[in-house]
């Protein structure tokens, strides 16, 4: 291949996911051969002290403090949103009016609404879009996915999934602010189900299909919160846990969890697919292994099988380390930019595109109204 085109990046936010996205960056050239290399152009926040400081760290070569500013440089030819959700759909749009490529993190909208407009944006602009949901790229994922798509499960019946943390329980956690503006409803939108269960969702949608209907209930277990940036004590309008039942539209039936009040849980994400033919589950915490059980093996050996994916057949793991060595959470995102710069411009894109992200926000959005009104809502 001949030499990458640099793609001059913009990113807005400083936190956890902007570090993860960086180190994606200056990772992925190292172990893929794509049409572009990402370049650290610019880093934005309104801290310019903290800005400054993550810059000078990850090696971006100048800072601004105001996106506005950042989306009218020529120089910037792709933005990375990583701030709270709140700011996502004004972003997004004034990034696509500005021409710039957007890889926004998830979810990709406080709601629905603001998810269609811009999607619409990105659309009327022609301008690659990305929503950031890595763990469709745990290569554990992705064979999963490989398997169904083979149809070695056959027929699906059942798919179930957790996120469970326990970061939330002391009354004297705060809300709002830099550090937990995820307790805040008017940032967040929503708590455990735009956080976690999105991440439950779009990989469940990507694996055994369209989701059609959701019943659901929730709950706010700390009803008040003190305001991190304001001192005062005030409602929390986000759920702290919620569960649902969901039908595909393929037939099968689901059971979904999250929550951040399961003591003993940092991030406890799993999932397991039941078919006609076979059976796969997957553990976070044992990220490079996928459970597999085959009905088609002789009885005397039947049983779940624990797949080691390091070998270079594998997703994924051709570009990195001699079989038997594992990787682990961070590669994932390398994964994501590598997938994006491969396929931008064909005909298939790497997904999820806005348009792909906005399926997770409707049923993210029919899970709050269905426990809202105690009822089913249709997808």
């Amino acid at each position: 291949m001949s030499d990458p085109k640099p793609l001059n990046i913009g990113m807005i936010g400083y936190g956890f996911m902007g570090r993860a996205h960086t180190n994606a960056y200056c990772k992925v050239n190292h172990f893929f051969d794509l049409p572009y290399k990402p370049v650290l152009k610019a880093a934005c926040a309104r801290n310019e002290e903290k800005i400054k400081e993550f810059a000078n760290n990850w090696g971006y070569e100048s800072t601004e403090t105001d996106w506005r500013k950042l989306l009218e440089r020529d120089d910037i030819d792709a933005v990375d949103i990583c701030v709270p959700n709140n700011l996502h759909h004004e972003i997004a749009i004034a990034a696509a009016e500005a021409g710039k490529w957007i890889m926004c993190e998830k979810p990709l909208a406080m709601n629905v609404a603001e998810g269609e407009e811009m999607c619409a944006a990105v659309e009327k602009a022609g301008v690659p879009n990305l929503v950031w949901y890595n763990y469709r790229r745990c290569p554990a994922v992705t064979l999963a996915k490989q398997l169904i798509d083979e149809g070695r499960l056959g027929r699906v019946f059942h798919y179930r999934s957790q996120f469970l943390q326990d970061w939330t329980i002391s009354e004297e956690v705060p809300q709002g602010g830099a550090g937990t503006w995820r307790l805040d409803v008017e940032a967040a939108g929503s708590g455990v189900t735009g956080d976690l269960l999105a991440h439950c969702i779009d990989t469940a949608i990507w694996l055994n299909g369209p989701i059609a209907s959701v019943t659901a209930m929730t709950e706010t277990f700390v009803k008040e919160r003190v305001h991190a940036e304001t001192g005062e004590k005030t409602p929390v309008g986000i759920d702290d846990a919620a569960a649902f039942l969901a039908r595909f539209a393929n037939g099968s039936l689901a059971i979904f969890e999250s929550t951040r009040y399961a003591r003993g849980h940092k991030a406890l994400y799993t999932l397991e697919v039941n078919g006609e033919k076979a059976s796969l589950s997957w553990d976070l915490h044992d990220l490079h292994r996928l459970q597999y059980f085959d009905h088609g093996d002789d009885s005397v050996v039947r049983g779940w099988r624990n797949i080691h994916v390091s070998d270079g057949d594998q997703p994924y793991m051709g570009n990195w380390w001699v079989p038997g060595l594992q990787i682990g959470y961070e590669h994932s995102f390398v994964h994501t930019v590598a997938d994006f710069l491969t396929h931008v411009g064909t005909d298939s894109p790497a997904g999820p595109t806005f348009q792909d992200a906005l399926e997770t926000q409707k049923v993210c959005d029919a899970i709050l109204a269905s426990a809202k009104s105690g009822s089913w809502s249709n997808i």
